[in-house]
């Protein structure tokens, strides 16, 4: 078998197979060579803070390709400034390759306006501001829908829900007042069906009942009775019953004459009119007031065995006074004294007969009457 291997043939093959395929690999990367241009890099020119015209400019004279971004706008940057180059300026590419340009847009972006028509103003309102929308002036319009948003004004024109406009855009806001008070109710006997419903919606009414006579819904049909009736006052908002028929208004005399005794009630006004009493105040009883009642006197009696009191020394000339039995309580208030004065004299003495009087006490500032007692010497 290894005497086959080494034959000249075989050799031959084998020699033949390796330069065939040398040949294919030198071929093909000379053909990516060629293909890619290897060896011709051109470097990416210094366009930042350039307009995007003269870096495009700049870009197809260099023989490189490019591609635009505008991903979000600055205020800080001039519009259409081009903000990063990507491949990085002085850096080697292959001629065609494509330069990526974020620019500054023109202006923000476009937002869609939120569907906020009949809803809730203060609702409204926060869903304004999450799309980016500011709100400018908030007009009032007489509707019954009260606090509901009736249009959205941009630049003084009405705008659609999910229309695009730029973000941070101002609006203005119409939102309704509410129904006004006390209405006259338009007249619309002789009109059609059709013209009626104009007319009532001008209004701020809204159509209640429609009967039509023969069963039809047909717009055309003349209204020959109306509830309530024309010149009422209402409330805006109130609905209002229609009667329609094809026949004229004389035609159909019975059917208004039965819906004026339904509809039409006549207030007797021949009745005398209703007088009313008025009732006098309840007055209240007068109550006397009982006199006050009186607590029952006390009689002092005499004790059974006289009271002895020792007096307090007293500073004297005379000589020492002897003791004396006291009196009963009604004779010591008969003799009672101010302290400033002399003492009184008592009753006459068992031994002399004759009333000693007391020396005069010293003078002493004025207090406060108290209870004393009095010593009979």
């Amino acid at each position: 078998m290894l005497k086959s291997l080494f034959n000249w043939k075989v050799l031959l093959n084998l020699a033949v197979a390796i330069g065939v395929f040398v040949g294919l690999v030198w071929l093909t990367f000379r053909w990516l060579e060629y293909h890619t241009n290897h060896g011709q890099e051109i470097p990416v020119p210094n366009i930042v803070n350039k307009s995007v015209y003269e870096a495009i400019r700049i870009l197809d004279d260099s023989g490189l390709e490019y591609e635009v971004d505008s991903p979000q706008y600055n205020p800080k940057y001039r519009p259409f400034q081009v903000l990063q180059v990507y491949p990085a300026p002085g850096s080697r590419v292959k001629d065609g390759r494509a330069i990526l340009l974020k620019v500054n847009p023109r202006t923000w972006a476009k937002v869609e306006v939120p569907d906020v028509i009949n809803k809730y103003s203060g609702l409204a309102f926060q869903r304004l501001e999450q799309v980016g929308l500011k709100v400018g002036d908030t007009i009032y319009e007489p509707s019954i829908q009260k606090d509901a948003v009736l249009r959205i004004l941009y630049k003084g024109n009405p705008v659609q829900p999910k229309t695009k406009v730029p973000r941070f855009s101002i609006v203005d806001v119409v939102i309704g007042s509410g129904p006004l008070r006390n209405i006259s109710i338009p007249n619309v006997v002789g009109l059609t069906v059709k013209e009626a419903r104009t007319v009532i919606a001008r209004s701020m009414f809204e159509v209640g009942v429609v009967d039509h006579e023969d069963g039809s819904k047909d717009e055309s049909d003349i209204i020959y009775y109306q509830d309530p009736a024309a010149g009422d006052v209402r409330d805006q908002g109130m609905q209002i019953d229609l009667w329609a028929s094809k026949k004229t208004p004389a035609e159909l005399r019975n059917k208004i004459e039965e819906l004026n005794s339904v509809y039409r009630m006549k207030v007797d006004t021949g009745l005398p009119p209703v007088q009313y009493q008025e009732i006098p105040a309840r007055q209240e009883p007068a109550y006397e007031t009982p006199p006050p009642v009186q607590a029952p006197r006390r009689e002092n009696t005499a004790p059974s065995e006289p009271a002895r009191t020792t007096e307090p020394p007293r500073t004297s000339s005379s000589s020492s006074s002897s003791s004396r039995p006291a009196v009963s309580g009604g004779e010591a208030t008969r003799n009672r004294t101010p302290a400033s004065g002399t003492a009184g004299t008592s009753g006459s003495s068992p031994s002399s007969g004759t009333a000693k009087t007391a020396a005069p006490a010293p003078q002493k500032p004025a207090e406060k009457a108290k209870a004393r007692k009095v010593v009979v010497e």
